[in-house]
């Protein structure tokens, strides 16, 4: 009885699932073929399109996307998971923690997964310029003279997909899926009517015509790859988005839908190459009926926003990953639900993503422009992913390493073909993905360091908490009502708050709560492993909070749920923070650059107490000078 009931109800969700993750997971890859072939065909390294490169490319299209999406992420990289989440930061997350490697690679791993995540977001500042650019392109195959108009209008759509981030996506991500639904519909639906009239383009899955392709162009064919990259960006977001969805529904929607409706379409393209050449402008749009083009345009529009979207959440959510790990300084975090922690708006990465891509549109002024600086990123960060997969294959599935070994050097090849095409973009604009990469890098290493640099500081000033307790006991202070929290990053010694605190005014509450937060290399630390606490002397205890890199600390919801070890009124508790001011040493451990821009980024940091949730009316903040 019980399994009849629920099984329709597990099907049910099961298939909700599917349409939502259409909706997020799917946005990038799913609207490439706006301009893939448009590029293999009339882009920087571009063939003529005769039938033989036709076959040609549509052929290294069909195996790029079978065996780096369908087999290298949907299939093998997926099952590498940390605790059920996916993409680079948890990847990194899960070697650091379990794999049995020596310090010095565990480093190296940790610089590379760094590496991947800096390149995130080049990625992510090109991704909704040429998604939107090339979608609202499509007014010029509908009128030629609406061409003055692409720029402006994708400008438009673009500030109002960020001005809308402000209020969250819960709203609309239930739309989300079903537009994509029947976006890939009609990309599959245009394919088949293209086909119908040329299916013999379907001989191109015989991998022969790839290898063909290769032995007749040569040098040029190996940069052609430069373009048929195009077509499996977003493998990364399959990976990434798959704590939201599970790997199941994931599978499913690829599998089912989105595979096949790129294969059709890809194919269909090519089959109206082969019938008119010149339809090499624009193969997307010129593939639809002229009455249908206005509402694919608009569809198409619709498409490449929730690409956008997709890319911006990721964004938004590494972010916060890199916070949590302690490799980004503290930003102030909008919730936009109240039921899922995960949908989050970071105001300055927005902003900055935004006039980002702003600057992208008007210098580049095309889609096809764009694609020249487009690949570098994403093929940098596939490499990466397979490094750090083969590291949890041999280390903690202990496949067998030469099995393990041919594997990951079979996947890796192909990356680096794709990178090595696409490095030849750098100069055309390939450098701007690369810039951006670079100063995330350097900010996110800089900080880390720098934070590491100032615990060790903390930690050598600090008084142990027996010396502490043992001064308590002979010279005991005035007690005062009420209850004093001091936030502290140091699980031994007694908070510089605190000392403060009863240095200047000679009383101490009659309640004292140090907390300290730590974050785990895992997605999010179960409830009954959250919090230790530990009675150090007379109403003076200690709070170690336990919290997973896609979790975000609540302090006040922490001490309420902790009345069964004290009892406490929070509306007759102060909160006490250290504000460090932080001088160069004159022989510091950090270059002075980077010094000076870890002490810049210090200054600028969001306040701890609206990190972890601390009501204003009831903080003070305590200064210190630091020297580093």
């Amino acid at each position: 009885m019980n399994s009849a009931i629920y099984a329709p109800s597990h099907a049910k969700e099961q298939k909700s699932l599917v349409i939502a993750a259409l909706g997020v997971v799917f946005g990038d890859i799913g609207t490439s073929p706006l301009y893939t072939m448009k590029e293999c065909f009339g882009g920087a390294h571009a063939v003529p399109p005769t039938p033989e490169n036709v076959l040609g490319i549509l052929s290294l299209i069909f195996w790029a996307i079978l065996i780096v999406i369908s087999l290298k992420y949907v299939v093998f990289i997926m099952r590498a998971d940390n605790k059920g989440e996916g993409g680079i930061m948890a990847l990194m997350s899960l070697i650091v923690q379990k794999a049995q490697i020596s310090p010095s690679l565990r480093y190296a791993l940790m610089i590379l997964g760094l590496m991947g995540a800096s390149l995130f977001y080049g990625d992510g500042i090109i991704t909704p310029a040429i998604s939107v650019l090339s979608a609202v392109e499509g007014l010029q195959v509908l009128k030629p003279e609406l061409d003055a108009y692409v720029i402006p209008i994708a400008l438009m759509v673009l500030v109002g997909l960020f001005g809308f981030q402000r209020g969250g996506t819960a709203q609309v991500g239930a739309l989300f899926g079903p537009i994509m639904v029947v976006w890939f519909g009609s990309l599959a639906a245009f394919g088949v009517h293209s086909l119908i009239r040329e299916p013999h383009v379907l001989a191109a899955i015989n991998p022969e015509f790839a290898v063909r392709f290769f032995a007749n162009h040569g040098w040029h064919g190996a940069l052609a790859l430069g373009a048929v990259v195009l077509a499996v960006t977003g493998g990364e977001a399959l990976y990434a988005d798959m704590g939201h969805f599970g790997r199941t529904p994931i599978r499913k929607a690829w599998f089912l839908l989105v595979l096949p409706a790129l294969l059709l379409n890809y194919f269909g393209q090519g089959a109206l190459l082969i019938r008119d050449p010149s339809a090499v402008q624009n193969p997307f749009y010129l593939l639809v009926p002229a009455g249908g083009l206005a509402l694919m345009i608009g569809l198409a529009t619709l498409a490449t926003i929730i690409a956008s979207q997709a890319v911006i959440s990721g964004a938004f959510s590494l972010t916060s990953q890199a916070i949590q790990l302690s490799f980004c300084p503290r930003l102030a975090i909008q919730y936009t639900s109240e039921e899922e922690m995960g949908q989050i708006y970071i105001p300055s990465i927005n902003w900055m993503l935004m006039l980002g891509i702003i600057g992208l549109v008007l210098g580049f002024q095309s889609s096809s422009n764009l694609a020249a600086a487009y690949g570098i990123a994403v093929t940098g960060t596939m490499a990466i992913d397979t490094i750090l997969a083969f590291v949890v294959v041999y280390s903690l599935w202990k496949w067998d390493p030469y099995l393990s070994g041919m594997v990951a050097l079979g996947f890796l090849t192909i990356d680096l073909a794709f990178f090595g095409a696409n490095s030849l973009k750098i100069p055309e604009g390939g450098w701007f993905p690369l810039a951006i990469g670079t100063l995330v890098f350097i900010a996110m290493t800089t900080w880390k360091r720098g934070r590491d640099l100032l615990m060790e500081k903390l930690q050598e000033e600090a008084m142990p908490i027996a010396e502490f307790l043992a001064n308590l006991a002979e010279n005991p202070p005035v007690r005062v009502p009420g209850t004093a929290v001091f936030m502290t990053g140091s699980r031994s010694g007694a908070p510089m708050a605190l000392l403060n605190n009863l240095k200047h005014n000679k009383v101490l509450h009659q309640t004292v709560i140090i907390i300290t937060v730590l974050t785990e290399p895992v997605p999010r630390v179960a409830p009954e492993k959250r919090r230790e606490v530990q009675k150090l002397g007379d109403s003076l205890f200690r709070i170690t909070l336990h919290y997973g890199f896609k979790e975000t600390p609540n302090i006040p919801r922490v001490l309420k749920s902790s009345s069964r070890e004290f009892d406490i009124e929070l509306a007759d508790t102060t909160f006490f923070l250290s504000r460090e001011t932080l001088i160069p040493a004159p022989t510091s451990k950090m270059a002075l650059w980077r010094l000076k821009l870890y002490i810049g980024m210090a200054r600028n940091t969001s306040s701890a107490a609206s990190y972890f949730r601390i009501p204003s009316e009831r903080l003070i903040e305590l200064g210190t000078q630091m020297v580093i």
